[in-house]
């Protein structure tokens, strides 16, 4: 086992050392969506594959994000869909809680009927920050289409105190992508983005609160995460049917 970061403060510039199709500080297992999707052989129905997160545990030690990512493979790549869910576990008791995002594509793979609701979608969830108090926990949803172009982030907040989740991104702010980077330094019940359109070399850093109302940061904010990313022997690829 293995951890790492408690706290983190960002550079807006930091590039990611990891395959991601926005070039997210916290990558998504592209580099694994794609190699099962290059790698499977013809076949008439839908094939399986599972992938754990690392766990992100809360600065007091006693509890623990992760998510597992379902890609269901289908005959025409371009309906081929990826599906998460997040994972909110008590380490003391062992009680799991089931965190999902209210964005446009996201699924719940392990709740739904057996035929996927947005095949072409992908939507991956991931932990990537506890608040100080560690009473909020922060996760990436990255969606996209395959075959096209599009691909943008949403940030999932949890709330323990209101038992409460919140989808937000920025708006109304005209944008084609948007990456998530972490809660703002400077206001703690806000979280950044960086938005903009392909192409172009400037893209703005907004704040945005719970309820969705976008602010552009400030020149000196920066973005924040707390927790300890563990990896355990079952993070990464999973047994599949």
């Amino acid at each position: 086992m293995s951890a790492r970061r408690l706290l983190m403060v960002l550079p807006m510039t930091e590039p990611s050392t990891r395959l991601d199709p926005l070039n997210s500080p916290y990558p998504v297992p592209w580099t694994w969506v794609m190699t099962m999707v290059t790698e499977n052989p013809a076949q008439r129905s839908p094939i399986l594959r599972y992938y754990r997160s690392p766990s992100l545990v809360s600065p007091d030690g006693c509890y623990a994000a992760y998510s597992r990512i379902q890609l269901r493979i289908q005959p025409d790549p371009t309906q081929t869909q990826v599906a998460s869910v997040l994972f909110l576990e008590n380490l003391k008791t062992g009680a799991l809680q089931v965190i999902t995002a209210s964005s446009p594509l996201a699924d719940n793979p392990f709740v739904s009927g057996d035929e996927a609701e947005h095949p072409g979608s992908i939507a991956m969830i991931i932990p990537i920050a506890w608040s100080k108090a560690g009473d909020r926990i922060l996760a990436r949803e990255f969606e996209s289409l395959f075959g096209t172009g599009l691909a943008s982030d949403y940030a999932v907040v949890w709330d323990q105190h209101q038992s409460q989740a919140h989808t937000i991104a920025p708006t109304p702010v005209n944008y084609s992508n948007a990456i998530l980077l972490g809660w703002s330094q400077s206001d703690p019940d806000r979280v950044l983005f960086r938005a903009g359109h392909m192409g172009e070399e400037q893209w703005p850093v907004w704040a945005v609160n719970l309820h969705g109302q976008t602010v552009e940061a400030d020149v000196g904010d920066r973005p924040v995460v707390f927790g300890e990313l563990v990896n355990n022997i079952w993070t990464g690829p999973q047994a599949y049917r």
